[in-house]
C-alpha cells in the first residue's frame, strides 16, 4: 500500500484551471482524497493525499472551478436535486453558504466604501420560488449571510422584482436583497439573484463574489452550518408589495365612479404556472374589482405539475388563451416562475409575447414619452424596427441577456440619451419610471392602465389593437449547437467559434454578409460592442449579421452567441422572404462550419438537418 503524507497547500488567488483530462485513475486517485476545516482567516487547507503536492492542488482548483461555473452571467444558477439525466447536483448547501457569505461581505465592503466609516446592522431579505430545494438551502443562506455579519430577514414565498423593492420600499428598505430561484428551468434547478438598492448585480461583480465563495468553498469543503446562532426574522413584505402595485394602478387610472375599484367590470385570468405569481390574483386585481374567474395554477407548487411557468411556453400560452376564450375574459397574463418576466393573451385570443409584446409596451411608452430610445436584444425583427420608429421612437439593438439590456439602457441614459423601455424578447421587460427593474408584474400593470383608460375613452377594441399593423416576420428558426468538451473548456471553445464567425464575415468570406448595427447608439460590431469612452464588459459572446442576396436586398439577419445556461451555441435567424432561412443556413453550414472546421468540436446534427431538408430537429 501506498503511503500517505499530509500537506500544506496555499490556495491561489486566482484559483488555477486543471489542464489535464480525466481518466480512470486519476478519478479514482480523487476520491481518496480528504479536505479538513481550517479556520475562518486562514488561507490554507490541509489535504490528505496519496499523490503529489501538485496533483492535489489540482484537484483544489477543480473544487474552486465548480463553485465559479455556478455563476450565470448575474445570477448564480445549479442543479440542487437529483433527477436530471446527465447532470449531478452542484449546487449544494456547503457552496451556497459560501457564496451567501460572499455576498454579505462584499455589502459591507461596498457600505462601507461608500460611507467612508465601519458599518453595523448590514439588513439582507431573502425570498425564494416554490421549489422543493428551497427550504434546505434558504438554511445555507441564513447562515453564511450571519457568517459575514448581516442582519437576515425571510420573505418566505416572494417574486423576484419584490426583493429589490424590499431595499427601497419603508419600512423595510433593507440594505440587500437575495431572490432563490431558477426562473422557467426545471424543478431540479436553483438559483441566487442579488440587489442592493442600485439595482441587480452585475455580471463582473457576481464572478467577483463567486471567485472569493470559491477559495472559502475550497477551505470547508463538507461543512455547512446547519444551525443558526440567530434565526431571520420572518417578514410579510409581499402585502406591501402587493399594496404598491394597486396604489400605482388606482391613482394612474383615476376612475371618475369607482376610484378604489377601478377594475370593476373587467375580466383578467391570471395563469401563475405554479410559481409565485399568485398573490397578483388575490392581493392585486381582486381588491381593485376585477373578476378573476378562470384564473389557472394559482397555488404554489415546487415541482410545477401543469407546465412550465413561462410566457415563452407554448403550453402555458395556450391554456391561457382557452381560458380567455371560454370565459369571453379582456385580458391573460401568463407569469414565470418568479414574476420576473410576462406575457398576456388579448380579449381575441391572440397570444402577446417576445417581439409583440416588447411592440405593445413599446406603444404604450411612446405615447407618454415621444422620441423615446428602446432597448431591445439583437434577436428582434427589422419589422419591430419599423414599428418603433414609425410611432417616432429609436430602436437599440444590443447584445442578449436581460441584464445586458437593461444595462444598456441605464448606460444610455447616464449619457444623455433618453430611455425609458428596455426589453428583451424573452419577456423582461424593465422601465426607467420603475427604477430599471425587470417586474413582470409590473410591466402587466402598465397593460392594465392601459386597457382600463382606452374603455373608458369609449374604444372595446382591446390592447391587441395597438399592434394590429406590426407585420410578421416570414420565417423566424432557431437552432442549437451543443459544444463537444468538457465542461470547463466549453465556454473558450464557443469564444473561440464566436469570434471566428465574426473573422469570416470581416474577411467576405461569406458574400452577402455584413456585421450588424444600429447606428444610433454607440454600438457596433455585430450589436455587440460598445465604442463610446466606458464600454461594457462582456459576459458572452454573441454577434448579428444582416443578410443580402446577389441583388444586394436585405433578405433578414443570423444572431449567432455563447448560451450562458448550457455549453452550446444558439443560431437565430429571420427572414423577410420564404426559403431564406433555409438559404441562410446553408451558407451558414457549408462556407463556415465546414469550412472552418469548426464541426469538429460542435454537434452541428441540428443546422445540418435544416439546411438539407429544411426541417427542425
Amino acid at each position: 500500500m501506498a503511503s500517505t503524507s499530509t500537506s500544506l497547500i496555499p490556495l491561489p488567488g486566482n484559483g488555477r484551471r486543471a489542464g489535464f483530462s480525466s481518466s480512470p485513475a486519476k478519478t479514482a486517485l480523487q476520491k481518496t482524497l480528504r479536505f479538513s476545516f481550517s479556520s475562518r482567516s486562514g488561507m490554507v487547507i490541509s489535504v490528505k493525499s496519496s499523490s503529489t503536492v501538485n496533483y492535489n492542488e489540482a484537484v483544489v482548483d477543480e473544487e474552486m472551478d465548480r463553485i465559479r461555473r455556478l455563476q450565470n452571467g448575474s445570477d448564480v444558477r445549479g442543479v440542487a436535486l437529483e433527477g436530471e439525466k446527465g447532470r449531478t447536483v452542484d449546487l449544494t448547501p456547503p457552496a451556497v453558504e459560501a457564496i451567501a457569505e460572499s455576498f454579505g461581505e462584499w455589502v459591507i465592503k461596498g457600505l462601507e466604501k461608500e460611507r467612508g466609516r465601519p458599518v453595523e446592522d448590514v439588513t439582507v431579505s431573502l425570498g425564494k420560488d416554490p421549489r422543493v430545494s428551497g427550504a434546505s438551502l434558504s438554511v445555507a443562506v441564513f447562515a453564511g449571510l450571519a457568517r459575514a455579519g448581516c442582519l437576515t430577514f425571510d420573505m418566505g414565498l416572494a417574486t423576484t422584482p419584490a426583493c429589490f423593492m424590499s431595499t427601497l420600499l419603508p419600512p423595510f428598505a433593507y440594505d440587500a436583497s437575495i431572490m432563490m430561484t431558477a426562473s422557467h428551468l426545471p424543478y431540479t434547478r436553483n438559483g441566487l439573484k442579488f440587489f442592493t438598492k442600485k439595482g441587480g448585480l452585475t455580471s463582473p461583480e457576481v464572478e467577483e463574489i463567486c471567485d472569493k465563495a470559491a477559495r472559502k468553498y475550497a477551505n470547508r469543503l463538507t461543512r455547512v452550518s446547519t444551525m443558526l446562532s440567530s434565526p431571520p426574522k420572518r417578514v410579510d413584505f409581499m402585502r406591501a408589495y402587493a399594496k404598491h402595485l394597486r396604489d400605482i394602478i388606482i391613482e394612474r387610472v383615476n376612475h371618475p365612479i369607482h376610484y378604489d375599484t377601478p377594475l370593476e367590470g373587467f375580466q383578467i385570468i391570471v395563469n401563475a404556472g405554479n410559481g409565485s405569481g399568485g398573490f397578483f390574483t388575490w392581493d392585486v386585481l381582486d381588491k381593485l374589482g376585477a373578476d378573476t374567474f378562470g384564473s389557472l395554477h394559482l397555488n404554489p407548487d415546487g415541482m410545477f405539475p401543469n407546465h412550465i411557468p413561462n410566457p415563452e411556453d407554448k403550453t402555458a400560452m395556450a391554456l391561457t388563451r382557452a381560458a380567455v376564450l371560454e370565459n369571453s375574459a379582456d385580458l391573460g397574463i401568463v407569469f414565470d416562475t418568479d414574476v420576473d418576466r410576462s406575457g398576456v393573451v388579448d380579449n381575441k385570443g391572440n397570444p402577446i409575447n417576445g417581439d409583440k409584446l416588447i411592440a405593445l409596451m413599446s406603444a404604450i411608452v411612446l405615447k407618454e414619452h415621444p422620441g423615446t430610445t428602446i432597448v431591445t436584444d439583437a434577436r428582434t425583427s427589422m419589422a419591430l424596427t419599423r414599428f418603433i420608429t414609425d410611432r417616432g421612437g429609436h430602436h437599440c439593438l444590443y447584445r442578449v441577456g436581460y441584464r445586458n439590456v437593461i444595462d444598456k439602457g441605464v448606460h444610455l441614459n447616464e449619457d444623455g440619451i433618453e430611455t425609458h423601455l428596455m426589453m428583451e424578447t424573452s419577456g423582461h421587460g424593465a422601465l426607467k419610471e420603475n427604477y430599471f427593474l425587470d417586474d413582470g408584474a409590473y410591466m402587466v400593470v402598465k397593460i392594465i392602465i392601459e386597457m382600463v383608460r382606452m374603455k373608458l375613452e369609449g374604444s372595446n377594441e382591446g390592447i391587441g389593437s395597438l399592434i394590429k399593423d406590426l407585420e410578421e416576420p416570414s420565417e423566424s428558426v432557431e437552432l442549437r449547437m451543443n459544444i463537444i468538451s468538457e465542461a470547463k473548456y466549453a465556454k473558450a471553445r464557443g469564444t473561440e467559434l464566436i469570434e471566428a464567425f465574426r473573422s469570416y464575415i470581416e474577411e467576405g468570406q461569406l458574400e452577402g454578409w455584413e456585421l450588424d448595427s444600429c447606428g444610433d447608439c454607440w454600438v457596433s460590431e455585430g450589436c455587440l460592442v460598445d465604442s463610446n469612452d466606458s464600454p461594457a464588459a462582456i459576459d458572452a459572446h454573441m454577434y448579428r449579421a444582416k443578410v443580402s442576396n446577389e441583388r444586394e436586398e436585405e433578405i433578414g439577419w443570423v444572431h449567432i452567441r455563447q448560451s450562458i445556461h448550457n455549453p452550446n451555441i444558439a443560431i437565430n435567424m429571420q427572414s423577410s422572404v420564404p426559403g431564406g432561412c433555409l438559404q441562410m443556413t446553408r451558407a451558414l453550414r457549408d462556407k463556415f462550419l465546414l469550412a472552418s472546421g469548426m464541426n469538429e468540436f460542435l454537434d452541428i446534427s441540428q443546422v445540418d438537418k435544416y439546411a438539407t431538408n429544411g426541417k427542425m430537429g
